[in-house]
């Protein structure tokens, strides 16, 4: 059955462009399917795939964790489906979990300047550490994007940013003063190491960053800056998005700069705006605040 998965996952990277972190959890989440359904895939049916939700379900997996689970087995099987592998497609009726009604975290001004201030101003790791974190507030990037970015996607003359996003689609975005400027400072460091890859963001040694490095670095400063709670490059890109809205920015245009394909994703905003009106009501409104004058009358 690995001949299946195999071809599929060339399919994601080479036709679909998906990134490496979805393609390995595809994967994970297909040779698991595979090891609790002990079949080859034209063998498997609709009871086999609703065995195996329910088994997530029971090992405590989230609603998040199974759907995203259902959705690599319903793109899975309606690839075999459309190559001639299987003749039914047995994803196809599967309905996904309700999903829990999270708010993404984000930070506050005073939070988000704190981590961003937090790197000092010598020496090519420091310099390099103020222009991912410069970056990512300024362009709300996810992790994957700022690692793949390269030397010639930076316009620095227009203060713009060429990225490539979910499914190879390309967009350009306009970067902030500071971020530019910190930017410039960092080429300037980056062009004294060895061995340069064509990578933006590169180690000590010349290398590319990768992800994980990306994100110990936002882990490392959100600590150094007293953030509490979990906070990770995602963190910062709904902190972008959510300062963005709360600052009068239109949802299609957050919508645009983020790279959702869809609007419905990029909603979640309104409810975190909604939030914080409600916040604010509650700290301000003399009735909220149980503060209502004696005496008053209608």
């Amino acid at each position: 059955m690995n001949k299946y998965i195999d071809e599929f996952i060339s399919y994601l990277k080479d036709e679909r462009g998906y990134s490496p972190n979805t393609v390995r959890a595809y994967r994970k989440d297909l040779e698991a399917f595979h090891a609790f359904a002990g079949k080859d895939p034209p063998e498997v049916d609709i009871t086999d795939i609703r065995g195996f939700v329910a088994s997530r379900i029971r090992d405590g997996k989230s609603k998040t964790s199974v759907s995203r689970s259902l959705a690599a087995l319903r793109t899975y099987f309606s690839y075999l489906y459309r190559e001639g592998y299987i003749k039914l497609n047995p994803a196809r009726f599967i309905p996904s979990p309700k999903k829990e009604s999270r708010l993404p975290r984000f930070l506050s001004i005073d939070e988000i300047f704190g981590m961003v201030e937090k790197p000092g101003d010598f020496g090519f790791t420091e310099i390099r550490d103020r222009a991912i974190l410069e970056l990512f507030y300024s362009s709300g990037l996810r992790v994957g994007e700022m690692a793949s970015l390269r030397v010639e996607d930076l316009n620095l003359k227009e203060c713009l940013l060429k990225v490539m996003g979910k499914g190879r689609k390309e967009r350009i975005i306009p970067l902030g003063r500071k971020a530019a400027d910190a930017l410039r400072r960092y080429l300037v460091e980056r062009s004294l190491l060895k061995g340069q890859s064509e990578r933006l963001f590169l180690n000590r040694r010349g290398g590319p960053l990768t992800d994980r490095s990306i994100r110990r670095i936002v882990v490392k400063y959100a600590r150094i800056a007293g953030v509490e709670g979990k906070v990770s490059p995602h963190t910062l890109r709904h902190t972008f998005a959510t300062h963005l809205l709360h600052e009068g920015a239109d949802l299609r245009d957050i919508q645009e700069l983020l790279g959702h394909s869809s609007l419905s994703s990029t909603q979640v905003y309104t409810h975190l705006d909604l939030r914080k009106l409600v916040d604010v009501y509650d700290s301000a409104h003399p009735l909220a605040r149980g503060k209502a004058k004696k005496g008053r009358k209608d």
